[in-house]
This record gives C-alpha cells, structure tokens and sequence, in this order.
C-alpha cells in the first residue's frame, strides 16, 4: 500500500500516476478543500503529527510513501522523516521544478531575512505573494508602526483563508484573491507596489509568471529560498520519473514497467560522453531532462575518452514490457569537438540513413528524429558553446532494422533513433504510432493520391488488389491503434483513406473501441446481439451470437439472410466512429471476410 501526503499540482499528478495501477491506495490532505477525483485511492482528510501518521502506516501495511505536499510544508516533510526512519519505510518526494536561481531577485534564506532586507532597501509598498500562511511569520514587516507600510497579502478566495487571516490580526481590506488565469500584470498595475515578495514556488506554482510580470513592470522581487529536504528521499520531478520510482520500490504495483525511448538513451549518452570530455568525470549514471522538462537518470554501461577531443559513451535501452524490438540494445554516443559551430549529428554503425522524403529528416542524414535530436542539443549546448559532431551507433542495429517499418520507410542501414517523450509505456504504443506517423508523412511526400490502412499483411495483400497501381508506401498498418492513425491522417490533411478491417476489429471498433488491444478490450456479445436485433436478423442469428467463441464465426453462423443485414449495420457503426475523428478526409471502409473478399464497402465524409 502506498500513502501519498499531497494537496498541491503535484499531488494531483500523483493520483493519476497511481490510478494507473489499477489499484488502491491512500491520498492524504490537511483540509477538504481541494477538489480531487481518486479512481482507485481512498481520500483520507486531516492532519497527521507523527504518531498518527506512524499508527496510520502499521494499520494499512503502508509500504512506501509519497510526499507531494508543498515545498514549504515543513512541518510536514520532517514528519515524513520521521515516520520513514522509524518504519523504515522508502520515501519518494515528487518535487517542482524549478528555473536557475539568477541575480535579477533578491534571494532570502528565511522570512527573517526577508523582513530585514525589505526594511533595509527601505520597502514600503509590498504584494506579499507568500500565502495565508506566512502572514504572521511576516508580521514584523506589515505591523511594524515606524515604517507604517502598505502591505498586501494574495491569498485563496475561500472563507478559511480571511477568517486566518483576520484572526492573525490582518487588515482584511488589504486582503487580494489568487484567480486562476488571470494575468499577474493586472494585480502589479492595479497595486502599484514597489516589491513584491514570493516564495521559491517552482514552475507549478507560478513563479516563472510572477518574475516575468515583476520584470515588466520594473518591480524588484524578494524571495524566500525554498528549504532543503532530507538526503534520504529519492526526489522525481514529473509523473514518469514517479512511475518508475514506484516500479522500482514497489515492482507488484504495476502490471508492466515503463521504458525509456532509443531518443532518452541516446540523449544520456551524449550528456555523459561531454562531461568525460570536458571534465574527465566518467559517470556511473547522467541525468537529464525529457521534452515536457522533467529530469530523469539512467545507468550508463560504459564511458570512455578516446582521444583528446573525442569521449564515447554507451546506455543499454530499458524498455520496460513494451514489445520493442530494441530492449536491451546497446546506444552508443560518441562526441568529439569540431571547428565549425553548433552540433551536428553523423550515422554510426546500425543506425538508418535517410534516402526518401517525408521523414521531417532530410534525405542523406542519419535517421535521428527531432525531437531526440533537440533533446541532445539541449543538454550539450547546456555544457559547452562550441562547435560538436555526435555520432549515434547502435551495435546489431542493421539486423533489428529488417523487423521494424524502416525499410519500407526508405530507411537504410539500421534503426531510428525515436521518442516523443523519452519515455516508453508499456503497450502504449508510443514507438509503434510515431512510426505510424512516420508511414503517413512518406506517403504524401512521393505524392500517393490515397492513404490505404491495414491491421497488418494479412487484410494488406486482401487490400492491394483494390489499388494495384498504388506506391507500397501508400500501404500502412495500424495494428490495433485505429483512433490513433485516423488522428494523424487528419493532422496531415490527408483528403483520402481507405481502411481494410477484419471481423475480428469491426466488432470492437463497432463499439466505439478505437483501439482494438486484445488485453484492453474484448468482444461484446450482448451489444452484437443487440446490434442484430436492431437491424432486423431473425431470432437464429441471435442464438449463433450466443454461442460463438470468436468473431470469425459469424461469416459462417448466420443465415444470408441476416448476413445481408448484419454485417452492413456492423460496418456502418464503424464508419461512424472514425469519421468522428477526421475533419476534411473521405473514408473509405472495407470489411474483408475470412477468404480475402470485400464482403461489405462503406464511403462517408469527415464530420468535424
């Protein structure tokens, strides 16, 4: 059992990564005001002193918790403390993150400090952004009768918050309400103070909007340095450095363990390969930042330092239980200074080269995606100005190659370095659909005049007949991901898409399942019993419904009859589920029976 101690963005967070176990768990705040929906967790309100949070652990079997509360809870996190060390018990802290600390503010270890400086700089117009409930920790500012200043707390718009406030001895008249959305400008041009005073919120909590709009209105800002936590807790910073956290503590919460993409592999290669160049440090793990800016680590497998100005390190992927075909790859990343400037990317041994359009990549370049390729110049520009060439090799990479859609994609030579988060879910399909999205963009690159779908070889060689003079890369697998590829078909303004689908698929996309996962969901008899019903088949086809073990059956099992009845109905709820999803695209629908026949062809228009 895990107890999560939130009450803030990043407890919210917290639930959904949790909810995705499927099962229970505890979320604990101080008060009931925060409004929260725990699919599978149990709400638990009031606050805990350590005693009670200690009983409260013994009598749940808790076996790890999550502090998500506020960074300046720390009351709070020193109870944390206690209770792990006493239960020893693994505490992850799921924290903000938090921009460089610069000179254009004017930093504060505590609110004793903050009170002595702004009397010192002689403050005497102040917008206290710091909360309810440092009014009183700052009352030797704002009750201070020599300086007399005019001194503003924002604070939450709720009832609780002014009677603290007032029961602190506040004026309620200087008393301002947090609007979520509304701009920070409008409260500094309203007030007009000379300084505003935060806290280190982080990125969750605002403070890179209350820099900017203090910068613009040429306001000085003081703030109160956020505390230091304990060395123990093992710190993520977004929901999939929580995951894995959890995976790793606790490995029967989850059904499947996420991965990492060849991208975050690559990217944490790259970093620790420039550290050993620049510094001689050979890591034993990097950390690094993922697109959405979340840090991560991984383990590096080997670093070494070739010459004077080249450094190679290699990351052995981890993709979790998602079926990649390159778990347990090695990725090798090899940096070397260059004269000329910026960074440019080479193909190493087993990683693809470009030679067709459509890619986003031009033709000739090594099939690094750009979203991995903006990750490492992230990270190395971060450490070094000057001119690199990266070489990214994947050892075995031209055999793994041979069972992914490079070749039909134009790539040569090995795989693709991919990922559009860094971050690999299992079955989630992240590599399968970028390569469905990779698929779709070389086809309207060579100029195909249609877009053909499949759920694979078997309904594609049934398909091709229809269309034998078109290229094979107007030829795509969707797999079981159909909302997914219609979604990029139509982000792509392709005007025409036809989709072979088996029996097997339609009964589920007739439903309204828009991904066909055998393991997320499974025939539904009762509603194809429903669906006879109402399309007018005969009291048999409902007792071949009934007894039938797959859908394949039905081809055989129901009378001609009703088969002509049947299976258009089928198909037309099909068709109106995708044309939900496209906009300009015309649709073509096949439902292709057992023996490679069209056995029923529907046409709509997009609807959106």
């Amino acid at each position: 059992m895990i107890l999560v101690l939130g009450g803030t963005t990043e407890g919210r967070l917290a639930v959904k990564v949790l909810d995705e176990s499927g099962k229970p768990y505890f979320y604990s705040t101080r008060g009931d005001s925060q409004q929260i929906s725990c699919r599978h967790g149990e709400r638990v309100s009031g606050g805990m002193d350590a005693e009670k949070m200690e009983a409260f652990c013994r009598a749940h079997s808790v076996r790890l918790l999550v502090d998500a509360a506020h960074p300046f809870a720390v009351r709070l996190h020193e109870t944390v403390e206690q209770v792990s060390r006493s239960l020893q018990l693994p505490v992850v802290r799921f924290e903000r993150i938090y921009p460089p600390r610069t000179d254009e503010v004017i930093w504060c270890a505590d609110y004793q400090e903050a009170v002595r400086r702004l009397k010192e700089d002689g403050i005497t117009r102040l917008l206290a952004l710091t909360g309810v409930q440092t009014i009183g920790k700052l009352r030797d500012f704002w009750a201070d009768d020599t300086l007399q200043p005019t001194c503003w707390f924002r604070i939450l718009d709720r009832e609780e918050s002014v009677s603290l406030a007032v029961r602190q001895g506040f004026d309620a008249n200087r008393l301002v309400f947090y609007h979520e959305g509304a701009p920070e400008t409008e409260l500094l041009e309203q007030l007009k103070p000379q300084a505003i005073l935060t806290k280190e919120s982080g990125e969750s909590g605002g403070f890179v909007e209350k820099l900017e709009a203090a910068r613009r209105g040429v306001i000085p800002v003081y703030a109160v340095c956020r505390p230091s936590l304990p060395a123990d807790f093992i710190t993520v910073t977004g929901i999939h450095g929580l995951r894995k956290a959890i995976e790793r503590l606790l490995p029967d919460f989850y059904p499947l363990r996420s991965g990492y993409t060849t991208g975050a592999c690559a990217t944490a290669a790259a970093k620790a390969a420039l550290i050993r160049l620049l510094t001689g440090e050979s890591l034993s793990e990097v950390r690094f930042r993922i697109p959405d800016g979340e840090e991560l680590s991984l383990p590096l497998a080997s670093v070494c330092q070739e010459t004077d100005t080249s450094a190679t390190a290699a990351v052995v992927k981890d993709a979790g239980d998602d079926p990649d075909v390159t778990h347990r790859s090695v990725i090798e990343a090899k940096v070397a200074f260059a004269a000329q400037p910026g960074i440019r990317f080479l193909q190493g041994k087993g990683v693809g080269k470009v030679t067709l359009p459509g890619l986003g990549l031009p033709v000739g370049e090594p099939a690094i995606n750009p979203v991995p390729r903006q990750m490492m110049m992230r990270e190395l520009s971060a450490l070094y100005g000057g001119g690199l060439e990266v070489t990214i090799s994947v050892p075995g990479g031209e055999e793994l190659a041979l069972r992914t859609f490079n070749p039909k994609l134009g790539i040569v030579g090995g795989i693709s370095i991919i990922g559009t988060s860094g971050i690999v879910r299992p079955f989630s399909s992240e590599a399968f659909v970028e390569a469905i999205r990779r698929e779709v963009e070389v086809c309207q690159a060579i100029g195909a005049e249609r877009l053909v779908l499949n759920s694979g070889a078997k309904s594609e060689k049934y398909v091709k007949r229809e269309y034998p003079d078109l290229p094979p890369q107007a030829f795509v697998h969707y797999g079981n991901y159909i909302g997914d590829t219609l979604k990029i078909a139509d982000d792509l303004h392709i005007g025409k898409v036809t989709m072979g689908i088996m029996l097997g698929k339609a009964v589920k996309l007739a439903e309204g399942h828009l991904n066909t996962y055998s393991k997320q969901v499974v025939m539904n008899k009762q509603f194809l019993q429903e669906l006879a019903r109402d399309c007018g088949c005969s009291p048999e086809a409902q007792a071949v419904i009934a007894k039938m073990t797959l859908a394949r059956e039905l081809w055989k099992g129901l009378p001609e009859a009703d088969a002509a009845l049947f299976f258009p109905a089928l198909l037309g709820l099909c068709l109106k589920h995708c044309l939900a999803l496209l906009s300009r695209t015309e649709l073509t629908l096949m439902l292709i029976d057992e023996d490679g026949h069209i056995a029923c062809r529907l046409v709509g228009q997009g609807v959106q």
